[in-house]
Order: C-alpha cells, then sequence, then structure tokens
C-alpha cells in the first residue's frame, strides 16, 4: 500500500511516520512518499524520519521514504492521500491574524474572519490536489487535514464524493479527556456512550454513558474533576453547569470572545508570528543538525506548549499528556486502518451531514462520530437533536461556511462579503467590508480570482 502526504515537510509528519512503524499499523504501508511545495522542508523532514529509532516500542517496520517533487509522480499509484498544506505559508497565517486585528476582530486560524481568510486560499489549493487525484489516482481515498478542515472537506466533496474525509484531533482529544476524568476507559476505535455533535471547531461532548447512566452528568457537577483537565479549566465549572455539556475548546472564542481578542491583541506577537520564528530556524537546523531527531523534538514541544495560549491564565502550562503528540496521526492512522482492511472503527469525524445533525443542510460537512470501514465513513445515529443554541450557533456559523465555499469554488465576491458580514464574532458590516478590502490588498491573488 502506498501513503503520499501532501505538505510532506509538515510538522507532524515524524508523528505520523513513528505510528506507522510499530503496534497495529506496522506493515500496513509499504511505500511512503512526501511532497511539498518546497522539497528543501520534505528533505529536511525526511532526516528526521531517518533518524528516528527503530523497536522502541517492539518490533517495527517502516515503510521506504521517498521524497518526490513532482506531484502528478507523486500520486501515481496512491491508496491513500494525507493532505496537510498551508496556503500562503505561516506568513499568510500573520497576515491573517494582523489584518483582522487591525479592525478589532479576531484573526484566529480557522475562527472568524482570519478563518474565512485562510478558506479562500485553502479551498482553490485544496481543489486543485482533489482534480489531480481523481486522474492520478482515482480510487484512493483523501484524508483531509488541511484547515478550516470542515470548509475545506465540504468544498471537496463534489470532486471526489465520499472518498474524502476531513480530521481534527479536538473533539477526540476532548471525548478522551472528559472520559478520563469521569473514570472511563479509552477504547481505541470505539465511541460507544459518547453523545457527541457539531461542526469542525465548534461541537459540544453532551453525554458519556456507560453503565446504564450518563457520567458526563456527575463530571459537570465536580469542580475538582473539572480542574484535572483542558476544557474544564478553560470554560470553568459555572458555564459548564448552565450549558449542561463540554464544549470542544475553540468554542473558547464565542463564549469568551472579550477575553480572547483582548489576550490576542495584548500579546507582543501573535500566535503566527511565533510560528514563523520557529519555523525559520527549524528548517535550518534539520538540514544541518547531526542529530535532527533531538532538533524536531525540541522544536515540537515548543510549539505545542503555545497552542491556544490566550485561553489559559498568566502562567499556565499545558498538561504533560497533551505535550506527548498522539492527536491528529492517531486519528488518522485508525482512520485510513479502517478504510484500507476493512475492519471497522468509530472516530469523530467530518463527513457529509445527511440527517444526522437535524436543522442543518443535508450535503453540508458536520463534525460527529462515524463509522468507518472499506466503504468510507457513514455517521453514527445523534443521540438526540441539538438543542436551540446549538442549533443556532451551528446554523450562523455553517451559512458561514458555504458563503465562504461559493466564493472560493465561484470567485464569487459577494458570497465572500456575505460570509464576512454574517460571522457571528464579526460585530458590524463595515468592518465586514473593511477587512475584506483589507485580505485583497494582503492577498493579491484574491481580488485576481473573482468573477464577480
Amino acid at each position: 500500500m502506498k501513503l503520499v502526504i501532501v505538505g510532506g515537510g509538515g510538522f507532524r509528519v515524524p508523528l505520523v511516520y513513528r505510528a506507522l512503524g510499530s503496534g497495529r499499523f506496522a506493515g500496513l504501508i509499504d511505500s511512503l512518499t512526501l511532497v511539498d511545495a518546497d522539497p528543501g522542508r520534505a528533505l529536511a523532514v525526511a532526516r528526521v524520519l531517518a533518524a528516528l529509532p527503530s523497536g522502541a516500542e517492539g518490533p517495527t517496520r517502516f515503510p521506504a521514504v521517498t521524497v518526490e517533487p513532482d506531484l502528478d509522480e507523486a500520486l501515481r499509484g496512491a491508496d491513500i492521500v494525507f493532505a496537510a498544506i498551508r496556503s500562503g505559508g505561516t506568513s499568510g497565517r500573520v497576515l491573517d491574524e494582523r489584518v483582522a486585528l487591525a479592525e478589532g476582530l479576531l484573526g484566529q486560524e480557522t475562527v472568524g474572519a482570519g478563518g474565512i481568510s485562510y478558506a479562500l486560499r485553502s479551498i482553490p489549493a485544496m481543489l486543485e490536489l482533489a482534480r489531480r487525484m481523481a486522474e492520478k489516482c482515482p480510487r484512493a481515498w483523501l484524508v483531509n487535514f488541511t484547515n478550516p478542515a470542515g470548509m475545506v472537506t465540504e468544498a471537496l466533496q463534489p470532486v471526489l464524493g465520499h472518498r474524502v474525509i476531513g480530521i481534527c484531533d479536538s473533539a477526540s482529544g476532548l471525548v478522551a479527556r472528559a472520559a478520563a476524568a469521569a473514570g472511563l476507559p479509552s477504547i481505541p476505535g470505539s465511541l460507544e456512550g459518547v453523545d457527541y455533535l457539531g461542526l469542525n471547531h465548534l461541537g459540544w461532548l453532551r453525554g458519556l454513558h456507560a453503565g446504564g447512566e450518563d457520567r458526563l452528568s456527575a463530571l459537570l457537577a465536580d469542580p475538582v474533576r473539572l480542574s484535572s483537565f483542558e476544557e474544564g479549566r478553560i470554560f470553568g465549572p459555572d458555564l459548564l453547569r448552565v450549558l449542561g455539556a463540554l464544549p470542544n475548546e475553540y468554542l473558547f472564542y464565542y463564549y469568551f470572545h472579550r477575553e480572547a481578542l483582548r489576550a490576542v491583541r495584548s500579546a507582543e506577537r501573535t500566535r503566527g508570528e511565533v510560528l514563523l520564528e520557529q519555523q525559520k530556524r527549524l528548517y535550518t537546523d534539520l538540514a544541518g543538525s547531526g542529530d535532527p531527531l533531538r532538533v524536531w523534538e525540541a522544536a515540537r514541544l515548543e510549539r505545542e506548549s503555545g497552542y491556544l495560549a490566550e485561553a489559559r491564565g498568566a502562567g499556565e502550562e499545558r498538561d504533560e499528556a497533551d505535550l506527548a503528540g498522539g492527536g491528529y496521526e492517531r486519528v488518522a492512522l485508525h482512520l485510513m486502518h479502517a478504510l484500507l482492511t476493512g475492519n471497522p472503527a468509530e472516530l469523530i469525524l467530518n463527513v457529509r451531514n445527511g440527517g444526522t445533525v437535524q436543522g442543518l443542510p443535508a450535503d453540508a460537512v458536520v463534525e460527529v462520530p462515524a463509522r468507518v470501514s472499506a466503504a468510507g465513513a457513514v455517521p453514527l445515529p445523534a443521540a438526540g437533536p441539538p438543542t436551540g443554541h446549538q442549533l443556532g450557533l451551528m446554523s450562523a456559523v455553517k451559512a458561514v461556511e458555504q458563503e465562504a465555499v461559493r466564493a472560493a469554488v465561484h470567485g464569487d465576491r459577494d458570497a465572500a462579503l456575505r460570509a464576512f458580514s454574517l460571522h457571528p464574532l464579526i460585530d458590524s458590516a463595515h468592518a465586514a467590508a473593511a477587512v475584506l478590502a483589507g485580505y485583497e490588498q494582503a492577498f493579491p491573488a484574491l481580488p485576481a480570482g473573482w468573477r464577480n
């Protein structure tokens, strides 16, 4: 079996490769091809892969690694493709943040104005990849890591249909942390008793059922146990009690929007600026280091420690468990294993809604528990309809997402303006028009692509 990673110079590639070499995933993939817009980055990451130790967790069988500069050649014969690209690079992320902040708006990577701007760049690039896959490897599965994952996955479904599936580790991580705090065992590939519902970066854990009772209710009533994991600390016992659910960590930007914006505006550097500086050092150091694995691991820990920093109090550090890795790559590999072997698994994924979330369009991509097999990913029935609050917020954000997809796919500037104007975190139509104009100035390819 051949796996292609588009964005093969990315930060998480060594985590994927390490997991591919041992345990249940060992031997599933014979050939791993890395392709990147910057071949030098892929070569630097390949040095890290070559330095990974063998036999640390029992017998290992790593796939052969190839760095291929030509995308078409890389895709030939692929059985599965992981895509994690950043159109415009990290410098583009900085512009997403700074243009929004200049208008007094949140410029987070996937939320608010910054998320819409990022989607307007990501979707055209990913559509080109989807079309190339349809030509070069039409039977391959596309596992989409590219953010904003829900919007990108929805935009690609008309080209690849059910063969594109979006992943994110935020929801899975929330379920794992909440289950541990509730004293429930974690069973890989099983979501029995889990009631989770939402969109990418906008969802709620609504139930953890075991032994005929809902353990989530007791957890939400216990401030001590809530303080033992990240989401419990971010949202606090009072809000969680009145919500009656555990929100995805990205809902911090909605429930504490004023505090989030104040924290981001008062920071000396944006998250993108921090990562840009780290990356400039990292790839230079990887190319010249005699110990590329040590360089990468130190950079990974530095990167993970700053994740969602604005949601934590001054001096508060992330848990060791959160810094250990095991998020995206584990979700992706469990998904890949089920698709390629037919052995079913249950995972929280970005998939076509159908009738799973009542009140949302059937063709909308939602983030919900799904059963994966060789036939693809099928949403599991929801435990119940969304509450009025949940449906209201999802409907508002999904309307924005679908306008952003329309803008990116059809070059429709009016749709882009509607997306910015209607977003719940953009509180003025004047600000929406100004931030769109700012992004057009920052990214000249954006206005060049408008057809109206």
